[in-house]
């Protein structure tokens, strides 16, 4: 009876290792879509990376230079020796939990990563997955650490070469750094765990490594929310208007940053699979947007602020260009100027329109450094000089003549304007102004 339960528990465990392998092996054939000779080479390449027995010996001959980790060195420094840099393996659980996005919001369901030679990686890496297969509510990393039987039988013969097998599988997740190391090349940051920043002392150096489980579910999830066929679809609902269930996920200023070179599996193996792609999420400072209605402060004249609006700029932009053009002198020529300029009018009165929706008496500020008149039209409502209300026509007339001096400048380089010129503004804004104080009124 103990025989026939011994084999029964054996074939089992073959059962599961024959199943994961041959999963995992049809998932890596599905990504070869080509039928030439070149695809027909990589096909049988990548069976060899699925046989328990070119992973077990894989093992024995690299035993010393792959490292199963979740946190790499070579991402940052290519050159980093897994034997002489320390690569992490810390399940999710162990790490504290915070508000911010980290490894610990992985839980259980996360692949550790290979790194070192790049010859071995792959190998190493399928073994590592197959060893934490559970059977009978223990991986077979475990059983084998327990010297069972049956799982040993399963996994590798009998006698002295077995017992080499099984101490390359046990030994692969084992650390090949044996103190905790880092490199001079690697990324470092000098860290203020003190209070006192002119204290050496009072700082720790630390040596960043690359969460490479977590970069691996980020780069999945991405992956999956631009060329997924779901994704795909939702973005085809979005465009006709219809509703679809699977939300649209997009990714502005996307960048990508490229791991290994040529050779990505000299990093890892998860980079590997990535194509050493390495995505990078915009982290940009926000681009403010300052407010469009701000009292006039430290500035002597409202149009230095006028002048610099979109609008503003577009609209003299336009009339220089007509007036530079040459257009003949008639009657033409002389409404498109006055369309022009009352178009600039306009946009003046928007700007007071803006101004005095201010809360009155912002122009008492001893910072506003606008003459009396521009105060008075732009704060209404307020007080001005020791209690002296400015006359608003009067107020309206000097506006007008500010308006046109500030055209003139606008054109004098390269039109030739003057006083002619200053003086037919002046009448279009007083005519303009006028009317609309008269309403106001």
């Amino acid at each position: 009876m103990a025989e026939e339960s011994c084999g029964t528990r054996s074939d089992a465990v073959k059962r599961i290792v024959d199943a994961h392998l041959a999963q995992r092996l049809t998932g890596a054939l599905a990504k070869i879509k080509g039928t030439d000779s070149v695809s027909e080479k990589r096909r049988l390449d990548v069976c060899d990376n699925y046989k328990l027995g070119e992973l077990i010996s894989a093992a024995i001959k690299s035993i010393n230079q792959i490292q199963i980790a979740s946190h790499l060195l070579k991402p940052t420094f290519p050159d980093a020796k897994v034997r002489k840099t320390s690569n992490l393996r810390v399940s999710p659980r162990a790490l504290p939990s915070t508000l911010e996005v980290g490894s610990h919001v992985l839980a259980d369901e996360f692949p550790f990563d290979a790194t070192g030679n790049g010859a071995y990686v792959k190998k190493i890496y399928e073994l590592s997955r197959l060893l934490m297969a559970e059977f009978e509510g223990r991986t077979l990393l475990e059983w084998l650490r327990l010297d069972d039987l049956d799982i040993c039988s399963a996994l590798v013969s009998a006698g002295a070469e077995g017992a080499e097998k099984k101490q390359a599988l046990i030994s692969v997740f084992d650390n090949r750094c044996e103190q905790t190391a880092s490199h001079s090349n690697a990324k470092q940051l000098y860290w203020l765990a003190g209070t006192n920043a002119h204290d050496e002392q009072d700082f720790h150096l630390l040596a960043p490594l690359y969460p490479t489980a977590l970069i691996h579910r980020v780069y999945l999830q991405l992956q999956d929310d631009r060329f997924s066929e779901e994704a795909k679809a939702a973005r085809a609902a979005r465009k006709d208007g219809v509703h679809h269930g699977r939300p649209v996920r997009e990714y502005p200023q996307l960048a990508i940053q490229k791991l290994g070179g040529t050779k990505p599996q000299n990093i890892s193996q998860l980079n590997s699979e990535r194509r050493g792609d390495n995505y990078l999420l915009a982290s940009l400072p926000p681009v403010w947007r300052s407010a469009e209605v701000r009292a006039l402060l430290n500035v002597d004249c409202l149009f230095k602020v006028f002048g610099n609006r979109r609008e503003v700029k577009q609209q003299v932009h336009t009339l220089r260009r007509f007036l530079m053009s040459k257009p003949a002198a008639n009657v033409d020529t002389r409404q498109q100027v006055v369309s022009l300029v009352t178009a600039l009018i306009d946009e003046l009165v928007f700007f007071q329109a803006a101004i005095l929706t201010l809360q009155a008496g912002w122009s008492e500020d001893p910072a506003c450094e606008l003459s009396l008149a521009q105060r008075a039209w732009l704060d209404t409502d307020a007080e001005h000089s020791g209690g002296l209300r400015m006359d608003r026509e009067h107020a309206v007339d000097e506006i007008a003549g500010d308006f046109a001096r500030w055209i003139n400048l606008q054109l004098r380089d390269p039109l030739p304007v003057g006083d002619p010129e200053f003086i037919y503004w002046r009448k279009l804004a007083r005519a303009e102004l006028g009317l609309l104080e008269r309403e106001a009124a």
